[in-house]
């Protein structure tokens, strides 16, 4: 069994709670109010830029030339590319600029994007990278789960098309390949600590969406 197959396995009941959490049960009949979708597309726009950065961390940790280029690509992707498609959603949903610069960030997305960034700096570039994973793989198999069930004419069909499509798919595969590479010739102890930050970041992938579907504000 691979590094990530085990992985996947001792967390799938873990991703069987954020597969089926009301937020993306919700998403897929298209029924997910537009409010708790303007503040999931606000927070993630935010915590897009603390994801870029961690990307980039992790692209100058790498061993070899190819996986700086895939990780800088993928800083690009999500600092660039990911939040085009935001803005296209926030005109969409009347998000102006305004409304999102002034938006802060959240206390789960905080959360979030601080253990991102932490442990990118701090970490090895194996557990760096296991800590990036979920954001990929788990948002690529709800997207997949969700295009197989979604309802017809879905307010959010373009979101469910970008992570259930093709081009989403080949980069997470990839990502899946070089998390495999690094783990393959590291020792145990560093095979552990990769567990634990991949199961810690995908747990904080629900608390996102719950945090979004809770409409989540600052206590104080």
């Amino acid at each position: 069994m691979s590094f990530t197959a085990e992985i996947w396995k001792k967390n799938a009941a873990l991703f069987e709670t954020i597969r089926t959490m009301p937020f993306n049960q919700e998403l897929a009949d298209g029924t997910l109010s537009k409010e708790r979708f303007r503040h999931y597309m606000i927070q993630d726009a935010h915590y897009l830029v603390a994801f870029g950065r961690a990307l980039a961390v992790a692209a100058a940790k790498a061993d070899n030339a190819d996986e700086v280029v895939q990780f800088a690509n993928a800083a690009h992707g999500a600092v660039v590319v990911e939040r085009s498609l935001h803005k296209d959603f926030m005109e969409q949903f009347g998000v102006s600029p305004a409304t999102f610069s002034s938006t802060p960030l959240s206390p789960t997305t905080h959360h979030y994007s601080n253990f991102l960034l932490a442990n990118a700096w701090g970490a090895s570039y194996p557990v760096a990278l296991a800590g990036l994973l979920p954001c990929f793989w788990i948002y690529a198999e709800i997207g997949r789960d969700i295009i197989g069930r979604a309802a017809k004419d879905n307010p959010y069909d373009s979101w469910i098309a970008t992570y259930a499509g093709d081009e989403f798919h080949t980069a997470v595969r990839a990502v899946i390949a070089t998390v495999d590479r690094v783990a393959s010739v590291a020792s145990e102890e560093t095979r552990r600590d990769m567990h634990i930050a991949y199961t810690h970041a995908a747990k904080l992938e629900w608390m996102f969406w719950d945090s979004a579907y809770r409409l989540e504000q600052w206590p104080v």
